[in-house]
């Protein structure tokens, strides 16, 4: 043990933080916290708390109006890319009926939710057509906050008989919807069984009524490898597309994800943040 301790002493008498003789040395003069540290501990904790949450907000409604880009700019290039994705959806609907239509994602962070909000939103903007968005992320629901909307009721509820199917959905409007409105079934409780919900007898009959009662359907759904929520979802629904990040997303995980959900469910693949800032459409 003495040894060790020697060795210590002797390491640390190196850097100049121990004076030889086991007494601590002296901090050296420039040591001294710079003087933009002094100042930022000068500030009071509560006024750096609300600092720090005013600049998570600011990123939270950059994110939001990301996510929303075909309402706020829809004559965008963007918005234009995914009025080609809603054209090619409907030359498919021509073959086979497709009403209710889930979004998917191997992992989570690769766009999904913007594609399925943005692509509602055109699909809204087409005349003579209802449209209703469906957010079945029963554990970190996005589209509410993303459209602004503050439910009272939400998915959870009609699935536990706690609202009705009108109680819980939400209209939202804007100049780009032709005096309509797109209509969304957002989430505001998150129950404790989320994927037992799912994938119960009453979200079946909830999604077959909704076929009836709109001309499409798109339903959010959670990343397809970190829950059985997506492939629960999918497979209620007259088909899916799968949102894949350029660069980012391994293509094992997407061959995974499109086995697991089954890839004969699926009408095309988005590929999304390509390296010239487009959205690609790829559909067998």
């Amino acid at each position: 043990m003495g040894k060790v301790y020697d060795a210590l002493r002797r390491a640390e008498e190196s850097r100049g933080r121990m004076a030889p003789g086991g007494v601590a040395a002296a901090p050296a003069a420039d040591w001294a916290p710079a003087a933009e540290v002094e100042k930022v501990r000068r500030v009071p904790f509560w006024k750096r708390w609300f600092q720090r949450t005013a600049v998570l907000r600011e990123e939270e409604a950059t994110s939001a109006n990301k996510r929303r880009i075909a309402l706020l700019q829809p004559d965008s290039f963007v918005a234009e890319q995914y009025r080609t994705l809603r054209t090619r959806l409907e030359s498919l609907a021509a073959q086979r009926p497709i009403r209710t239509l889930a979004v998917v994602s191997a992992l989570p962070g690769e766009g999904k939710t913007s594609a399925a909000i943005n692509l509602a939103i055109v699909s809204e903007m087409h005349l003579d057509r209802r449209v209703l968005l469906v957010d079945c992320d029963l554990r970190k629901p996005k589209v509410h906050r993303t459209l602004g909307i503050t439910p009272t009721a939400g998915l959870a509820e009609v699935l536990l008989g706690q609202a009705s199917v009108d109680q819980a959905i939400y209209k939202v409007t804007g100049p780009s919807f032709e005096g309509g409105a797109l209509e969304v079934l957002p989430v505001h409780a998150m129950p404790p069984n989320p994927s037992e919900l799912l994938a119960s007898a009453k979200m079946k009959a909830l999604i077959e009524e909704l076929a009836r009662r709109y001309d499409v359907v798109i339903l959010d759904t959670p990343a397809a490898l970190s829950l059985p929520d997506a492939k629960t979802v999918t497979e209620l629904t007259d088909g899916a597309v799968m949102v894949v990040r350029a660069d980012t997303t391994p293509e094992s995980d997407v061959q995974t994800a499109l086995d697991l959900i089954d890839r004969r469910r699926v009408l095309g693949v988005v590929l999304n943040g390509s390296a010239v800032d487009q959205t690609y459409y790829s559909y067998r």
